[in-house]
């Protein structure tokens, strides 16, 4: 039987319970990996153990109560005036018990919901510095050789007509912006470019829905550590998401896939919503950070066994994308504290931004293998073994997430790395045909004014 297989009858919703009762030594690692208290998993286990007393005693009682049930029919006299009686007592204790079971579940469920998906044995331990880079790619501007000093992309945006952060900010407040004129280009032309890129490499375009009910929220893991940073409609029940991922993995939700259409791959292009909690005085110049942003969002179902290699086919296509964008780059693997609740392991590529002299995320792919799938209870039909009677099994399968670009932050990278003294900003060849076949961005306004 495949890894897990069976564990969703159990509770879906959750961490591979049989892992959870057979090794919880190897969960209190991956806590103290990730730099969390293992205290989550004896609170689990204790849960447990009281849930399947809760349960036995709730079953004993019922079972009591269904033999007595026979038995009065037959009664007669003092005999069944006092099956009654018992009948009665009876029922208040399969009420207490069945009360007592409902408690005990809840009490399961929500300790087993606060462990996150164990980091892969290969990603590093320790905290948001303790990354390891993996490879570097393209070459960093010189711009003093070159023989001027770069504009950041607030000067940029003003000089080219293509941001407005100052109305953004009158508008709906900080972190807000407009894109203008050729911005707004440059958002529609990296849009389409990227949706092509995927849809080549075989995935399904998707425009999903931007609100979604609670339980694809807290399925995706994004009501936990994450929570601080969602927005939520009062009065409504939904929230806005902070990306597709949410509704992609949401989609197929409560269903069984047939393994044999197994991988699924979807691409989103979605607005999304954060609060940035916790990034106060971060960022606060310009698009970098932001509370609403589009992007366009890669999405696998896929098997357990082959979700590693599908993480690295993720990553290979961003790395083709801001290859295309002709960026400087690394890759960082990140480390294990770093991780967001759903993920085992997680790639970041992190642009050059000159003006910053540092690299800064653009893109990041994360295998959350089945973490996602049993909250969720998707899961595959996989064949029968040979000679077998039957369907075949049913057992949990994987996703995995692959930002393709986020708008704003792409926007950035491109025209602080392609900027020229003039304040003119060169367009990559590849993004030239989706940009009415620029090749170069002028400037619109004075460049000191």
């Amino acid at each position: 039987m495949r890894a897990g297989a069976g564990a969703a009858t159990i509770l879906a919703s959750v961490i591979d319970p049989r892992l959870l009762r057979d090794d919880p030594d190897r969960i209190r690692a991956a806590q103290d990996k990730r730099g969390l208290s293992s205290d989550v998993v004896d609170r689990a286990l204790a849960a447990d153990t009281s849930r399947r007393t809760a349960i036995a005693e709730f079953e004993r009682q019922r079972a009591e109560q269904k033999q007595l049930g026979k038995l009065i029919p037959k009664a007669q006299g003092d005999e069944k005036a006092d099956l009654l009686a018992r009948t009665k007592t009876l029922a208040a204790g399969v009420k207490s018990a069945e009360a007592d079971q409902a408690a005990a579940e809840q009490e399961w469920r929500e300790a087993l919901l606060a462990i996150p998906n164990p980091a892969a044995d290969e990603a590093p331990a320790g905290g948001e510095d303790d990354y390891v880079v993996l490879s570097e790619h393209g070459t960093k501007r010189d711009f003093e050789a070159e023989g001027f000093t770069p504009r950041d992309h607030v000067d940029l945006g003003r000089i080219l007509g293509a941001i407005d952060i100052e109305r953004g900010a009158k508008v709906s407040g900080s972190r807000f912006y407009y894109l203008t004129g050729v911005g707004a280009d440059l958002e529609l032309a990296l849009v389409n470019m990227a949706m092509d890129q995927a849809r080549a490499a075989g995935f399904t375009p998707m425009i999903p829905p931007a609100l979604v009910r609670p339980r694809a929220m807290e399925g995706t893991g994004f009501l936990g550590q994450a929570a601080d940073d969602v927005y939520r409609i009062e009065g409504q029940d939904t929230y806005l998401v902070g990306t597709s991922e949410v509704p992609l993995a949401a989609y197929h939700s409560d269903e069984i896939l047939d393994a044999a259409t197994l991988p699924r791959r979807y691409v989103a292009f979605s607005p999304c919503f954060r609060k940035e909690a916790g990034s106060h005085g971060k960022d606060t110049r310009g698009i970098f950070r932001v509370h609403w942003f589009d992007k366009v969002e890669m999405f696998t179902y896929t098997t357990l066994e082959d979700a590693a290699a599908e993480h690295e086919r993720l990553l290979g296509w961003e790395q083709e994308w801001l290859d295309k964008l002709e960026l400087a780059y690394r890759v960082i693997d990140v480390a294990a504290g770093d991780l967001g609740l759903s993920a085992q392991r997680k790639f970041d590529c992190e642009a050059w931004i000159p003006t910053q002299g540092r690299y800064r995320e653009l893109t990041s792919t994360s295998n959350c293998t089945d973490f996602q799938t049993r909250r969720l209870d998707i899961r595959g039909r996989f064949p029968a073994a040979e000679g077998a009677d039957g369907q075949g099994e049913v057992a949990p399968i994987a996703t995995l997430n692959g930002t393709l670009t986020a708008i704003p932050r792409t926007i950035v990278a491109l025209l602080e790395t392609h900027q020229q003294a003039d304040g003119s900003v060169r367009v990559p060849a590849a993004l030239q045909p989706y940009l009415q076949g620029r090749t170069v961005i002028e400037p619109v306004a004075p460049i000191g004014g």
